[in-house]
């Protein structure tokens, strides 16, 4: 069973920047369909931003210009990259990947492996 390890959480100011990790212990290369959700207590999970394994990407509109996803198949490592940081974007940010062939949404993605998450939080 592979495993996914977030990494890169914590506190920063409004306007910071900070960028999240996650290994996975198994090869990426082949993964169809990696990403980024985040949840807040009382709301809603909320998908972030997608990876396909031919680095196609798609973001939510809440996060599209400020937040780049990427992935590095050497190091078996995804990434989000999130700059001009707002209050809004507090949450644990969990990262997901899909190693079955299918289409790379947040929903069938939802259905993959998950990591533990990561607290981040953004003050005013």
């Amino acid at each position: 069973q592979v495993q996914l390890v977030e990494s890169g959480g914590g506190s920063v100011q409004g306007g910071g920047s900070l960028r999240l990790s996650c290994a996975s212990s198994g090869n990426i290369y082949s993964c169809y369909c990696m990403g980024w959700f985040r949840q807040v207590p009382g709301k809603e999970r909320e998908g972030v931003a997608l990876i396909n394994r031919y680095g196609k990407t798609a973001y939510a509109d809440s996060v599209k210009g400020r937040f780049t996803i990427s992935k590095d198949n050497a190091k078996n490592t995804l990434y989000l990259q999130m700059n001009s940081l707002k209050p809004e974007d507090t949450a644990v940010y969990y990262c997901a990947a899909a190693f079955w062939d299918g289409l790379c949404n947040y929903s069938d993605l939802s259905k993959g492996v998950w990591g533990q998450g990561t607290q981040v939080t953004v003050s005013s």
